[in-house]
């Protein structure tokens, strides 16, 4: 379902085939204009790179998938479960996913780390930041009635995906973390807790009602590969933002740029 061409000018993530009347991909850290340690395609305006190469990154990203950048919708995120209907561009403060049933409106949710979620269902999208607080809190299931909610559907009409994150096999949690998740999310390794956020994450899905044959993963792990991702614990903290971004588009062309 996902497919990445990595001898692209800007490689990112891609469905394949793209669900009709969505735009859907999860960026990789290649193809844009940031100097290191936030080489090259840095979305994160909070990183400390410089805004203007971080807003060239961005509208280079938006336009290669024929959205328009004035068109962007953000989340503030905070590690919560707090869901924001949007109809119109900007930064929704304290949450940590974002819904709309507006047409041509790209949300956002930046990661470094964390599981970006990204969701559609006849007439809504929307895209969920879900590290291990968010994800034990209820985030994605949340994100996942938030659609059910604006596109009046049952579950089972949603299809939901997964980007690049930190996966079990590096991710190291304490007993703290570890307590609050599942057996099947967790692994023992020289007497460390190993943490799959997916795991976890997907079991929540499923428990809520969503398809098995609805979910979809890119399978990376943002931790093993600093060639195409950042990873905010690899990076001890200095590094860039990946994103995932989903839109509804205009059925009749295929694309949401605005004229």
């Amino acid at each position: 379902m996902w497919t990445l061409a990595p001898s692209s000018d800007l490689p990112i993530w891609r469905a394949t085939p793209e669900p009709h009347g969505v735009r859907l991909a999860f960026s990789t850290r290649r193809g844009g204009v940031s100097a290191p340690p936030f080489e090259t395609l840095n979305l994160g305006r909070s990183s400390g790179d410089r805004l203007e190469l971080v807003e060239a990154n961005r509208e280079r990203l938006l336009r290669s998938l024929d959205l328009d950048p004035r068109r962007l919708a953000t989340a503030g995120q905070v590690h919560g479960t707090t869901v924001t209907r949007v109809a119109n561009a900007g930064l929704a403060p304290e949450c940590d996913a974002l819904v709309t049933t507006t047409s041509g409106l790209a949300l956002a949710v930046t990661a470094a780390d964390c599981l970006p979620i990204l969701y559609h269902a006849p007439g809504a999208v929307a895209a969920a930041h879900s590290g291990w607080r968010g994800t034990a809190a209820g985030m994605p299931e949340a994100a996942l009635a938030a659609v059910c909610a604006a596109a009046g559907v049952p579950t089972a009409r949603v299809t939901a995906h997964f980007g690049p994150c930190i996966r079990g096999c590096c991710y190291e949690v304490g007993d703290e973390v570890a307590a609050r998740f599942p057996a099947a999310a967790l692994r023992r390794v020289d007497g460390r807790w190993r943490l799959d956020l997916p795991t976890a994450a997907r079991a929540r899905l499923l428990e809520a009602g969503l398809v098995p044959e609805s979910l979809h993963d890119t399978g990376a792990c943002t931790s093993c590969e600093p060639h195409w991702y950042y990873s905010y614990r690899r990076d001890h903290g200095r590094t860039g933002r990946l994103w995932g971004v989903v839109a509804r588009v205009d059925e009749s062309t295929g694309g949401a740029t605005a004229s």
